[in-house]
């Protein structure tokens, strides 16, 4: 594709306000200095009065950057598919709108898959994103949230125009392994030669070790749902801390090397300096194939699981 090495991602998730650019440039260049080059990101990401500020950030950020890995890096963005894009040019226009905000598109993806409402939809958005490639508008198709049926559809539907399709991001951590392992994902995008992508690998900092069942808790629906979660995956978490102290890493790190270690590309957000460099720190060492084999079991003996995205199909 030219987007430098698939061994790594970063997605950049904004809680935007205008001060915040500065702070977010150096998280950006500390990500490519260290040698994650992929940056994920959605033109649904930035609503309202901020619409398609999370892809302008993006741009603004790698245009303005100019250290190591700089040709190496690789801009995916996901064009939602809203009920209003009815038609390929949809798409063409959607494309056309992103790649004014972020400089470039390296990777496009379809956001999710419609087969749980319009499934009529989904062939056309389809043609309008191989229309994209044939044209030499990006560098490569990507999809997100489709299942093992429906990738086996728009596969075959590509595959007939000689259009491969390069990734797949589906939600996959230790505790959303039903896309994956359930569905059988990964066997099928190895078979298609498709790159998996897992979002959410730390499951909105819960598997980071951050919160405890006594609290604090974060705010809102995610603190209710850490309240219930938490006292259902105390196996899952004291494995996890065990393993961090066997290999002097954090929790985190254990968690994002698991993903990378069932084949998968994490991409956790990143906010701070600090939280980079904590990401850097799940490369370049593999866990043993018992240290995955502990952390599995204690899956299994765990009672709690994320929510999944109800954009996921089959």
């Amino acid at each position: 594709m030219g987007c430098g090495t698939w061994a790594w991602g970063n997605r950049l998730l904004w809680d935007y306000s205008a001060d915040m650019d500065q702070a977010l440039q150096a998280v950006f260049n500390a990500c490519v200095s260290g040698g994650i080059t992929f940056f994920d990101t959605g033109d649904s990401y930035g609503t309202g009065r901020l619409s398609g500020r999370s892809e302008a950030l993006l741009g603004q950020f790698s245009q303005a950057y100019s250290g190591p890995n700089r040709n190496a890096i690789c801009l995916a963005t996901k064009l939602a598919p809203y009920p209003w894009r009815l038609t390929r040019g949809a798409m063409a226009s959607a494309h056309r709108a992103s790649a004014e905000r972020m400089g470039r598109v390296d990777l496009v993806q379809l956001h999710w898959s419609t087969a749980n409402y319009f499934p009529w939809q989904e062939n056309v958005l389809l043609d309008g994103l191989a229309d994209l490639y044939a044209q030499g508008k990006v560098a490569g198709i990507g999809l997100s949230n489709f299942g093992p049926q429906r990738l086996r559809l728009a596969h075959g539907r590509l595959w007939k125009r000689g259009i491969p399709i390069k990734t797949l991001q589906v939600q996959y951590s230790l505790l959303s392994t039903y896309p994956v392992d359930t569905l059988g994902l990964k066997t099928l995008c190895d078979e298609l030669g498709i790159r998996l992508i897992a979002y959410s690998p730390l499951c909105l900092g819960i598997l980071a070790g951050k919160y405890s069942e006594g609290g604090p808790y974060p705010k809102g629906l995610r603190g209710l749902v850490f309240r219930q979660l938490l006292p259902k995956i105390r196996p899952l978490l004291a494995q996890l801390e065990a393993t961090a102290q066997k290999w002097d890493k954090t929790m985190a790190q254990v968690a994002l090397n698991w993903c990378i270690c069932k084949g998968t590309m994490p991409i956790p957000g990143a906010k701070s300096p600090k939280q980079v460099a904590e990401n850097l720190g799940a490369m370049g060492w593999m866990l043993t194939p018992e240290d995955v084999a502990a952390l599995d079991e204690a899956i299994a003996r765990s009672e709690g699981a994320a929510v999944q995205n109800p954009f996921q199909s089959k």
